[in-house]
């Protein structure tokens, strides 16, 4: 069954953007050269708050990801980069990406929030505003060379 992964992370300081937002763009082409990656977007809301949503083939494939090159180093980044982080995960019958609204259900329901070394008042107390319609949205599809 596939696995879904949905995160939200918030830069608490626009000194942070431009480096986050070239790592994430490195993250992204890292993911859709991913074996087992299956497709996924990426969302840019106000207050330099930033959401994916990705599908896996299973949990290992996920984990080589997000532990391997360019998303393996910066995660340890986003501790000082952020203010707010949080993750969810859970399976499903199909590959199918989950809209907004439904990852932040589950944020919701089933997330954690992530360890960040200067946590604002809304991510010590797991507030979580629901992702905004966007026109900075990205697709994100498999590019596994051949």
């Amino acid at each position: 069954m596939p696995l879904i992964s949905v995160t939200r992370l918030r830069i608490r300081s626009w000194r942070y953007f431009l480096p986050f937002v070239w790592q994430t763009s490195k993250s992204a082409r890292q993911a859709e050269r991913s074996a087992g990656f299956l497709g996924g977007r990426l969302l840019r809301n106000r207050k330099n708050t930033f959401w994916t949503l990705t599908v896996w083939q299973d949990e290992a494939a996920m984990n080589a990801f997000r532990s391997g090159a360019a998303h393996g180093r910066v995660m340890r980044k986003l501790l000082e980069w952020c203010d707010e982080a949080a993750v969810v995960h859970w399976r499903q019958e199909t590959p199918d990406l989950p809209s907004w609204p439904d990852a932040h259900r589950r944020m919701m329901k089933d997330g954690w929030a992530s360890k960040v070394s200067h946590p604002s008042a809304a991510h010590k107390s797991n507030q979580i505003p629901p992702p905004e319609p966007s026109r900075i949205e990205q697709a994100l599809k498999p590019r596994l060379e051949r």
